[in-house]
């Protein structure tokens, strides 16, 4: 059987080793791929694993000999899974590879925002403290959040995860999720289910940790910010087009929102014109809160044994 990974590198970029997919099948593994690239690599293929890369109708409809399209991630909108279902096309993802790694970086950008490690960093290096006058100082003011209250919008593992971590901070957790009775049990004196309207008015961070639906898209925009308690912190580390980037940029240059941390944005890779770019007290990161070399490892083995299922007939992880 043949295989080919089209884009390898996002998931691989050499340090970690493909073998547990390549012992499977006749497998060729390509960096990157076009969607002009695209109809040469997947002539002669059986299955094919991908990331980003949109696999449409037309691509079923030209390779009817492709059985089986392994997505090397959790979400899967860049396939079209009604017409895989129609040309009997198996879908698999790989989920919860990297909620530990999602949560971690959750809190690495939170306290990067709240404790200024990489403006003082950049100060110190930059000599500031070897002319300060005082054993001390601080560029801005850093903020403590043991007994502020964080707002957690999506309630699945990362979010879970989010929460638990947040309790260990001595924080509040008001949680905003389109199922509440579903996870009642995780209710106590510190963590409450609330309504959108609740978790903006009553939150210090808010942090998005739900996926990007018709209906969600542009949550954070000018109307949600204005109903936000001023001075609050935003992060973002589920999906860019969740957040309207123009409205976001407005409310961090009038310091309605205080800081901000995102790890997503709307267009990957970012556009020279982002508006976030050029707007104050914001930390980016290049969509890599899933990426720990631990989480990836997982991605791979995960993704050789969907193949490797799916081969023996009795696939998992299948999403069509």
């Amino acid at each position: 059987m043949k295989a080919v990974i089209l884009e390898g590198r996002a998931a691989n970029p050499g340090d970690i080793s493909w073998d547990p997919v390549i012992s499977l099948a006749d497998t060729t593994i390509y960096d990157t791929t076009t969607e002009e690239q695209l109809v040469d690599r997947i002539a002669q293929t059986d299955a094919i694993l991908v990331n980003k890369l949109a696999v449409t109708e037309s691509v079923f409809e030209q390779f009817p000999q492709i059985r089986y399209v392994g997505e090397c991630a959790t979400g899967y909108n860049n396939i079209d899974l009604k017409a895989a279902r129609s040309h009997h096309v198996t879908v698999t993802n790989v989920p919860a590879y990297g909620t530990a790694s999602v949560v971690q970086h959750t809190f690495a950008l939170l306290l990067d925002l709240t404790n200024k490690v990489s403006l003082h960093n950049a100060s110190v290096k930059a000599g500031d403290w070897t002319r300060s006058e005082n054993f001390c100082y601080w560029k801005a003011p850093i903020v403590e959040l043991d007994g502020k209250t964080m707002g957690i919008m999506g309630f699945g593992h990362i979010g879970q995860g989010v929460a638990r971590i947040a309790a260990a901070f001595g924080m509040r957790r008001l949680i905003y999720t389109a199922h509440p009775d579903k996870y009642r049990a995780y209710e106590d004196k510190t963590l409450s289910f609330v309504s959108l309207d609740q978790l903006l008015r009553n939150s210090d961070v808010i942090t998005l940790h739900c996926p990007l639906t018709d209906e969600n898209r542009g949550l954070i925009c000018a109307d949600t910010i204005a109903r936000m308690r001023d001075g609050a912190f935003l992060l973002n580390l589920s999906r860019g087009p969740l957040v309207v980037e123009q409205d976001l940029a407005a409310a961090l240059t009038s310091g309605k929102i205080a800081a901000a941390g995102v790890d997503v944005i709307e267009k990957e890779p970012m556009r020279a014109d982002n508006p976030l770019l050029t707007a104050p007290h914001i930390v980016i990161t290049p969509h890599i809160a899933w990426a720990s070399i631990e989480a990836r490892k997982r991605l791979v083995s995960t993704a050789a044994a969907n193949l490797a299922a799916w081969m023996d007939g009795k696939p998992q992880n299948v999403v069509s």
